[in-house]
């Protein structure tokens, strides 16, 4: 840490550096906080959780009774132990609950004013929170009555476009400004079981099926995807058949892009997770070894931002495993729930992890504080340990006897 500092206030180091060593290390500290409670309001399993990136400080949570509530993360007794308190529910006895299981709940990229939600009563919901005064929310519009069971809706970070994936093949683009379907693709042969936009790129889209494939379209383009991921690495245009293009050899049902937008990780039911490059589509052939994967449904799991390298957090049964992105590592495996994980979310801000699981409970795991370091550790890492950890005190001189 010493080094990092004096690098920095000399300017021989690279400011992020320290912001990346700190988070990295403060993500391998994580763990189930015994003094950071969030308070149980859903009554069955927890299907989506979702932190606005705005504050930072509310998340949202939507689970198979139908319910969305909104925590506030925020800590306003100042004790060390304390919970997260809901701030306001859709309960059963409001008119605008979803009937079904709620699978995706998410704020508006630009403010807190606004979210969606997705359930299996074959709906999509916007939802204002201005009006927060009261203890519900207030209804703003139903963008849409599908005939179908609806599984991914996700917001893209830079235009009010919606993507819906849905038990029909078809992936429909809505625009929330007015309200109204304005673009489908088309090419997969089974249901949508998750979809993505690219952080990097705001008009390419990722699309995951039961069909075994994983396509990426780019929706200013009206002729079909750009590629389909081939988990061999084949050439396509030499394909026998466009079933022999196949990303796991099961349902494809978890897509995540690292933060920078280069990379795309996959779950399957085939108990694999896999990594590409989404400027070519090309299997990166990293080995995560079995991860296993019992969700019928979306699995939605996180990668850490601002981390070097990067961590992936995938539910795991009753645990959440942590794997280093681009070497396949396990680093270590996060157990405190007492049933199956359905989904997680990383908090950037804080280097913190929330999971919510059929147990109806959300865990926080965060990371273990700093201990102090003593006057000889102190000592040590203003001598000899500078030199060790950064490349720019290395002593460059030259001895007259060589």
């Amino acid at each position: 840490m010493l080094s990092f500092l004096f690098g920095r206030q000399t300017g021989l180091d690279d400011p992020l550096r320290l912001k990346q060593a700190e988070s990295t290390r403060r993500v391998l500290c994580l763990e189930l906080n015994p003094d950071r409670n969030v308070e149980r309001i859903h009554g069955n399993g927890i299907n989506t959780i979702d932190i606005e990136v705005i504050e930072g400080r509310y998340m949202l949570s939507g689970g198979a009774d139908g319910v969305v509530v909104i925590y506030d993360l925020e800590n306003h007794s100042r004790n060390l132990q304390y919970t997260c308190k809901a701030v306001c529910t859709v309960g059963r006895s409001s008119r605008h609950v979803h009937k079904f299981s709620v699978e995706t709940v998410q704020w508006y990229p630009h403010d807190t004013g606004m979210f969606t939600s997705s359930s299996f009563d074959k709906t999509m919901k916007v939802w204002d929170t201005e009006t927060l005064k009261a203890t519900s929310f207030y209804f703003c519009c139903l963008l849409l009555l599908y005939n179908c069971t609806v599984h991914s809706v996700p917001l893209n970070h830079l235009h009010c476009l919606s993507s819906v994936g849905t038990k029909n093949p078809k992936v429909q683009l809505c625009d929330l400004k007015s309200g109204s379907c304005i673009q489908v693709l088309q090419g997969h042969r089974g249901e949508v079981l998750s979809v993505r936009w690219s952080p990097r790129y705001e008009h390419i889209l990722a699309t995951a099926s039961t069909d075994s494939s994983v396509r990426l379209w780019d929706v200013r383009r009206a002729s079909g995807s750009l590629f389909t991921l081939n988990q061999f690495n084949e050439d396509l245009s030499k394909s026998s058949s466009e079933a022999a293009n196949t990303a796991h050899n099961g349902r494809v049902n978890g897509l995540c892009f690292t933060s920078d937008g280069l990379f795309l990780l996959t779950t399957g039911t085939d108990d694999r997770m896999r990594l590409w490059e989404t400027a070519t589509g090309a299997n990166t052939l990293v080995n995560y070894g079995k991860v296993v994967n019992e969700s019928r449904k979306g699995l939605k799991f996180a990668v850490s931002r601002g981390c070097s390298p990067d961590f992936a957090f995938v539910p795991c049964g009753s645990s959440v495993a942590v794997y280093a992105v681009h070497s396949g590592k396990l680093v270590t495996m996060l157990r405190g729930h007492y049933s199956n994980v359905d989904c997680c979310v990383f908090h950037p801000d804080y280097q913190e992890l929330y999971s919510g699981g059929k147990d109806s409970n959300i865990l926080a795991w965060v990371p273990t504080p700093r201990t102090p370091d003593t006057e000889e550790e102190q000592g040590s890492k203003k001598g000899g340990s500078q030199a060790a950890l950064n490349p720019a005190f290395e002593d460059a001189w030259s001895s007259d006897e060589d």
